[in-house]
Formats: structure tokens, C-alpha cells, sequence
């Protein structure tokens, strides 16, 4: 089966809640036909989360392979790419789905939440740097999904405003290194950046 020409190295794909992004981002997996790991984020902390993690998991091709990491993304993106057990480097070699960057972030937040709202805002982006750093360093095709939170209300809840900030702050930076960016709405995904080769 033939390989695509060029594959972007960092495709970010938002969306609100059940907007059907992670859908869209396995979509986009499935469309490349190469070796494939799914990096996840999530933390079983109660019954219907496992519920949901167990729904996932039995959603993907068995020929994927999982590494769970709900706070180390910098690492587990390292070890996602050393089960692709791929020989070459390149964005046509393999890629890596981490779904989800929101889940992450208020991971972190609940690790943390008694840091000060700065120390919080530096930690997590110089996580987040790290994390673009491997993606850089390992030159295989990124997918991040994330959720979109700058159409929602305000949150009443003081943890609410500081996870939307901070999400809002990471969406941002990953946007401004990724090749691609999604926007998708109702199962609508729109291509909202695109660096191609001619510009």
C-alpha cells in the first residue's frame, strides 16, 4: 500500500465536548496506514470513568498499541514511540495519537491544586515544552486532541476559571508550533491552519 508524500510532523485537533474530535483525530490516524500507539491521558478515579477508559480502549485496532500516562506526557510519548518498534525516523514512519491534552491539563491541576495560580501557569507550560521538545526530537506525525473551552461561560468555580485558563494557554501553544489545526463542531471537523510545503 502506498505511503503518503508528506505527512505533517504536529496536527492539533479541537473541539468541544462530545463534538466527535477524538473520532475525527482516529479518522485522520486510520487515513496514514502506518504503524500506530495511542497515547492516553485518562485516570480511572471513578466508575464511569473506567467505564468510559474501558470504551475506548475496546474502540481501537488491535494492532494499535496503548501506553497510559496521565501526567508524563514527555515520557510517555517516549515510550509510545519506542513500542512503534520502528526502525526509521520520520513523520512517514509512524504516528502518535494523544487524546487527550485536556485531560492532561486537569490532571495536573489536580496533582497541584494547592500550587499559586503562576507557579502552576510556568509548571505546566515547561511541561508542556518538554512535551513539544520530544515531539520535535523524535520527528514522527503527532496527534494532539484537545478541547476547545474559549466558547464556554466562564466557570463559577474558582478550579473551573483556573482549568479554563490554563487550557486555554496550552491550546494556544500547541496551535502555534502544529502544521495543522482542527477545529470540529457537531461531527464537522474545519481545517483552521495548514502550513503546507508551498506556503
Amino acid at each position: 500500500m502506498s505511503q503518503p508524500v508528506s505527512v505533517p510532523q504536529l496536527t492539533l485537533v479541537m473541539g468541544g465536548v462530545r463534538s466527535g474530535k477524538s473520532a475525527f483525530a482516529e479518522g485522520l490516524v486510520r487515513s496514514l496506514d502506518l504503524p500506530t500507539a495511542y497515547l492516553a491521558t485518562g485516570m480511572a478515579i471513578d466508575e464511569e470513568m473506567e467505564q468510559r477508559i474501558q470504551r475506548h480502549r475496546s474502540g481501537r485496532p488491535s494492532d494499535w498499541v496503548t501506553v497510559e500516562e496521565p501526567l508524563d506526557l514527555a515520557g510517555g510519548l517516549k515510550a509510545a514511540y519506542e513500542a512503534l518498534n520502528i526502525s526509521k525516523v520520520g513523520a512517514n514512519a509512524g504516528v502518535v495519537i494523544i487524546d487527550c491534552i485536556d485531560v492532561w491539563v486537569a490532571n495536573n491541576l489536580i496533582e497541584r491544586e494547592d500550587e499559586t495560580k503562576e507557579h502552576l501557569e510556568s509548571l505546566t507550560l515547561s511541561l508542556l515544552e518538554d512535551l513539544l521538545d520530544t515531539v520535535r526530537d523524535l520527528g514522527v506525525a503527532i496527534i494532539m486532541v484537545s478541547s476547545e473551552v474559549g466558547l464556554s461561560l466562564v466557570a463559577q468555580e474558582a478550579l473551573g476559571r483556573r482549568f479554563q485558563d490554563l487550557l486555554g494557554l496550552v491550546n494556544q501553544r500547541i496551535a502555534a508550533t502544529a502544521e495543522h489545526v482542527y477545529l470540529v463542531v457537531a461531527g464537522i471537523p474545519l481545517e483552521i491552519k495548514s502550513l503546507s510545503a508551498n506556503g
